[in-house]
């Protein structure tokens, strides 16, 4: 009788031998499929990734940073204070799909504290992961100066001002901020507000040196509403009410988060102010809550499942020993016109 090629050993948990007796692979072909090894055939790596999941097949971790002094962990250092409408679902969503058929797994830190260096240190003390992710970079971030110095692969979700490249990936906030202006130029706005938060991101101040361009070359007043990062939707609400009251009233908003715009819309229009009618108003989307809200209501859209896939490329090429300047990419704002023209 034929022997059962799918089943496991009969003692003993499921090995990589197991996994080669079952496939009829070599052992260094079937280590290698685990591993992620590029190099083999994506027929070879599925059918050795079928295999492991038919048998349960379990790495022993612990044997694995033994004999390779790699842990198979991924941390994403996530900013517990983000205001963001469903940003991290997204981002852990886009990372776990990027990490699906591969050896590592994904751990999650929230950083409640912006930019401090403590989470990354306890990482790279206790060398707790091949690779970190960070998200909302300041210019000097001191997270990004600290993996540099130690010569430890990361990317970040943002760009900084150091002289030594690193890998990023960033929503190319520049563009948003021009092409938002430009839309609402062509409405006919000629006072503009730019709706802003935590001012310590590099993310910051791109949009705003972007934002004071282009309405200078449209010849429109811009002004800023800063430092609303640390408001309530309560109190974003109040502001709402009070520009709508303001003998200066914009007729042009560009909001940089969903959740702003949402409790900012909620005070102009308490305060009888018409959207799209009376004031303009565009603003980053992140999730698709905002557009089934107010369906005429003009956006441009930032891909953050998109960006967490992309940050996990980057990374594993890091690891692997990808040149950084090849490790450095931006994603084009999607403008979401819903309004007319």
């Amino acid at each position: 009788m034929q022997k059962n090629r799918s089943a496991p050993t009969a003692k003993g948990r499921v090995t990589l031998k197991t996994i080669a007796e079952a496939t009829g692979l070599s052992l260094s072909t079937v280590s290698l499929s685990l591993r992620g090894g590029t190099t083999l055939k994506q027929e070879t790596r599925d059918k050795v990734a079928a295999a492991a999941k038919a048998l349960g097949y379990v790495p022993d971790r612990a044997g694995v940073r033994l004999r390779t002094g790699k842990t198979n962990v991924l941390a994403l250092v996530l900013d517990g204070a983000e205001d963001s409408i469903d940003f991290a679902r997204q981002m852990i969503q886009g990372i776990g799909q990027a990490l699906q058929g591969t050896p590592y797994h994904l751990n999650v830190t929230p950083e409640f504290d912006r930019h401090s260096p403590d989470t990354i240190r306890y990482i790279l003390e206790n060398r707790a992961a091949d690779g970190v992710i960070i998200t909302h970079t300041g210019p000097r971030d001191p997270r990004v100066q600290m993996m540099v110095d130690a010569d430890f692969p990361f990317v970040s979700h943002g760009r900084t001002e150091f002289f030594t490249p690193h890998p990023y990936h960033d929503f190319h906030a520049e563009n948003f901020a021009a092409m938002a202006v430009e839309r609402l130029s062509g409405k006919g706005c000629r006072r503009l507000l730019l709706v802003i938060g935590d001012d310590s991101t590099t993310n910051y101040q791109n949009i705003v040196t972007a934002f004071h361009k282009a309405a200078a070359r449209n010849g429109i007043e811009a002004r800023l509403l800063e430092r609303t990062a640390g408001l309530t939707p309560a109190e974003m609400r109040a502001k709402g009410i009070e520009l709508s009251r303001s003998a200066d009233r914009p007729d042009g908003v560009i909001c940089d988060s969903e959740m702003r715009a949402l409790a900012l819309l909620g005070g102009l229009m308490e305060a009888g102010v018409g959207i799209g009618e009376d004031v303009h108003l565009i603003y980053k989307q992140t999730s698709g809550i905002l557009p089934t809200i107010f369906p005429r209501l003009d956006s441009v859209r930032e891909d953050i499942l998109g960006a967490g896939i992309e940050l996990t490329r980057l990374l594993r090429l890091r690891i692997d020993g990808a040149p950084i300047e090849d490790l450095q990419t931006l994603a084009e704002p999607q403008p979401q016109w819903r309004s007319g023209d």
